[in-house]
């Protein structure tokens, strides 16, 4: 389970951000999670909520999370597709000259206080 190391970095992120912003009290911290990052959300919600508690600034914080569609690049025909239905070939020529354009991220999208 790589989701408390995750949660360790984000927590060490938002404390350092609270400490730019001299704030005291973290209410929520809302993350963006691509939906190829491998990230398993009721995992990260758990190591959060043990974590967190752990910490004066986020005590009873609560994660939130959008999790973003995964979709690829065709650089033969330069479609854009879903990558969780079609995968690594462009549905539309049949190519695997693609990459993934986004859904791999894992980033804060916002604290709040």
């Amino acid at each position: 389970m790589h989701e408390l190391g995750i949660v360790f970095y984000i927590i060490r992120d938002v404390k350092e951000a609270a400490r730019e912003h001299g704030v005291e009290k973290v209410s929520a911290v809302v993350m963006n999670i691509g939906e190829v990052s491998t990230i398993v959300p009721e995992y990260l919600m758990d190591c959060w909520r043990w974590a967190a508690d752990k910490e004066d600034l986020l005590r009873g914080a609560e994660l939130r999370f959008h999790i973003l569609p995964a979709v690829t690049y065709c650089q033969d025909c330069h479609a854009e597709y879903g990558t969780v239905a079609h995968g690594k070939k462009c549905p539309h020529c049949g190519s695997e000259n693609t990459y993934l354009l986004r859904g791999n991220e894992v980033e804060i999208k916002e604290i709040e206080v």
